[in-house]
């Protein structure tokens, strides 16, 4: 449900949600936006769709998301390449600081990970858990396109920090 909410808010003439992770109470997403009133718009409209589905599956009313958004522009291929590395292997940390042990090579099927072409060790047999692989728009900057991989493809296996 909320992979289809992404998948819709992407469709907006100036948005696009490019990479996502989906976790237990919060979303991690990185948008291409047009401009400010584009981005505003779209994340309202995502949060609004998110909003509604979750309030009818739960058969609830009232707010779902505590506030609006931390935005944070990325403007060097150090930092998108950090940025993608954390959005796609949030769960890992997550994880880690519960204490559950994942595999190394597990891939977050509530992410777009598995559609990502940046890896240098994705796992060949990685497991779906039964979810489908989200469609997304591609990059259309140059930093979420090639930029990034100035510093190299992204590892699998690694534990975001912060």
């Amino acid at each position: 449900m909320v992979r289809t909410a992404i998948e819709r808010a992407s469709e907006r003439t100036g948005f696009a949600v490019v990479h996502y992770s989906v976790q237990r109470d919060h979303l991690h997403l990185i948008v291409e936006a047009a401009d400010n009133g584009r981005l505003s718009r779209g994340l309202q409209s995502l949060g609004a769709r998110v909003a509604k589905n979750l309030n009818q599956m739960f058969r609830r009313r009232g707010r779902v998301f505590s506030d609006r958004y931390h935005l944070r522009i990325l403007s060097t291929p150090r930092a998108t390449k950090a940025a993608i590395l954390y959005v796609l292997n949030n769960a890992k940390k997550h994880a880690r600081q519960v204490g559950t042990k994942l595999s190394p090579s597990w891939v977050d099927p509530f992410s777009s990970a598995r559609i990502f072409d940046g890896w240098r060790n994705f796992p060949e047999r990685a497991t779906d858990y039964g979810v489908e692989r989200p469609r997304l728009p591609a990059a259309s900057t140059w930093l979420l396109r090639v930029g990034w991989r100035k510093h190299g493809l992204l590892d699998i296996e690694r534990v975001p920090s912060g």
